[in-house]
């Protein structure tokens, strides 16, 4: 009975670990498998023989900012919020400005689509929805409805959350990188939970016309090599003391010592993605503004490669 005890506990261990970074409103679907990129540990990586020079391109006096929280900035929700339907959800055909690089769809849109600063927003106005019973991402940039009823985008791009599978070399996405940007957002139930088990996704203001896996694309005409290009993988050095960060940036500081954050849009320098939730705490996450640049140093993260499925 005791090892049959201790078996139990274990199982529920594990199923806690491999559901640790799931939706809540799609529990049954993983955010990409357990040997993706955005879900692989960095903390015991050797550091890239280039990395004073990049995140010296990048800017060592500037600092984290946390490009999520709760409430409205100019009117819209702070972050990039996250759509769940369910498989009978009607889907439509989207134009494309980039359709030679995006997925035809069709995408399950519902009319009230949550779109990243709101549906009066000028800016990248992403979008993304998850089919909780397909398991199936669909993610849009510059999202917009037509005159007639319909929907065009900028660009679009779908993703089986049980595969790691890539996009086309050369190919963008929804982002810049042509990578996906749900694994990448930090969300408050993971939190809430005390546990980012995953990358996050940050933006750098120059880049290079470059990319390393796992990115898929370039947005750049730079060619200087310092510059970090799409795809480079940073972590927050394991000196960096964090104690002394209030709860809910602490929990992001720790993820970033362990799993690091993939560089995937041009943006402002070392702002960080997360989605809106009511229960942010601006207060806490402002306290991020401490982290300068130079606590960062860029991975050499060419061993995860080998280890994908």
């Amino acid at each position: 009975m005791r090892n049959a005890a201790v078996l139990l506990a274990l199982a529920l261990l594990v199923v806690g670990a491999s559901s640790a970074s799931r939706l809540p409103q799609a529990p049954a679907c993983p955010v990409f498998p357990a040997t993706s990129p955005w879900n692989q540990r960095v903390d015991g990586l050797p550091v890239a023989p280039d990395s004073d020079r990049i995140v010296g391109s990048i800017g060592v006096d500037d600092t984290v900012h946390a490009d999520f929280g709760s409430g409205l900035w100019e009117g819209g929700p702070i972050g990039i919020p996250v759509t769940v339907v369910r498989s009978t959800q009607a889907k439509v055909r989207v134009t494309f400005d980039y359709a030679d690089e995006s997925d035809k769809g069709p995408y399950p849109i519902p009319r009230g689509v949550a779109i990243e600063g709101g549906r009066s927003a000028d800016g990248d106005r992403h979008a993304l929805i998850v089919d909780r019973d397909r398991c199936r991402l669909y993610e849009l940039f510059a999202l917009y409805t037509t005159p007639g009823g319909g929907w065009r985008a900028g660009s679009g791009a779908t993703w089986d959350l049980r595969s790691n599978r890539l996009r086309p070399a050369g190919w963008t996405s929804a982002d810049a990188a042509g990578l996906p940007i749900l694994p990448g957002l930090a969300r408050y139930e993971e939190v809430a939970r005390g546990r980012i088990d995953h990358a996050l996704r940050f933006t750098a203001s120059r880049t290079r016309r470059a990319y390393v896996w796992p990115a898929r694309h370039f947005a750049s005409d730079q060619t200087d090599p310092d510059l970090p290009p799409m795809g480079l993988r940073v972590r927050l050095k394991r000196t960096y003391p964090i104690a002394g960060f209030p709860p809910q940036a602490r929990v992001v500081l720790r993820s970033l010592k362990e799993y690091g954050m993939i560089l995937a849009d041009n943006g402002s320098d070392w702002y960080v993605s997360g989605a809106p939730h009511p229960k942010w705490s601006n207060d806490q996450l402002h306290a991020l503004h401490r982290v300068p640049g130079s606590a960062f140093e860029v991975v050499d993260a060419s061993s995860l490669r080998r280890q994908r499925r």
